[in-house]
């Protein structure tokens, strides 16, 4: 079966094992982000809680609409939800920044990027709802982008950062980049719960980073 030329023939054990993966992450989600606004209202100031709610919202988003997207059955209902479910990436990758940009936010060139990056995902969110299913890979491209764009900000961030987080910045992105071969390895079975095996587990990570920031350490 297609939908909007993406061919989506899983098994019913691909299904099962990439809904177990869902709900493993969503729940942890959950759990995790209402203990992270906990920690950020009791240890923070303003800019860092709504910094720590828009993180939150965005993680939480992506995964419940990822959730409801990859279970729902093929049919016009899941076509407005792969809309949905590819523009949630580009907020994710923009609310993930947010916590560690807002850290700089008296430094013009973070937050230009963090308007940047906010901007892009804008962008993405446009071309995702306004041209399904026609730009995907430039959109893969974009959702790299964005993710890496970090790398222009480690000199300035490194002295507003704990180093340890930074390499959890790191080596969330490595693990999101990898999952990408995954993502696009469309004969190789139980592909799609790999794929977003590598989304959950890099998620965890980049989380161990904004609670590293947001927590009573910080």
């Amino acid at each position: 079966m297609q939908i909007e030329g993406v061919k989506w023939n899983y098994d019913r054990s691909e299904l099962i094992a990439d809904g177990i993966v869902h709900g493993v992450g969503l729940v942890a989600a959950l759990i995790g982000v209402a203990a992270l606004l906990v920690l950020a209202v009791t240890h923070n100031d303003a800019g860092q809680i709504a910094a720590a709610a828009i993180y939150g919202a965005g993680l939480i988003a992506t995964l419940s609409i990822s959730f409801a997207y990859n279970l729902w059955p093929v049919s016009r209902t899941k076509a407005v939800l792969r809309r949905f479910d590819h523009s949630s990436i580009f907020v994710l990758i923009a609310a993930t920044y947010t916590p560690f940009l807002q850290n700089g936010w008296s430094d013009p060139f973070l937050f230009s990027l963090l308007i940047a990056l906010w901007g892009i995902a804008a962008f993405g969110v446009f071309i995702k709802c306004a041209f399904p299913g026609r730009f995907d890979r430039v959109a893969i491209l974009l959702y790299l982008a964005m993710g890496w764009s970090g790398v222009f900000a480690a000199g300035p961030l490194l002295a507003r950062l704990p180093e340890g987080t930074l390499l959890l910045i790191l080596i969330g992105g490595i693990v999101y980049s990898a999952g990408v071969i995954f993502h696009v390895w469309e004969k190789l079975r139980f592909q799609n719960a790999i794929w977003h095996g590598f989304v959950v587990a890099a998620a965890a990570i980049h989380f161990s980073a904004v609670l590293s920031v947001l927590g009573p350490a910080a």
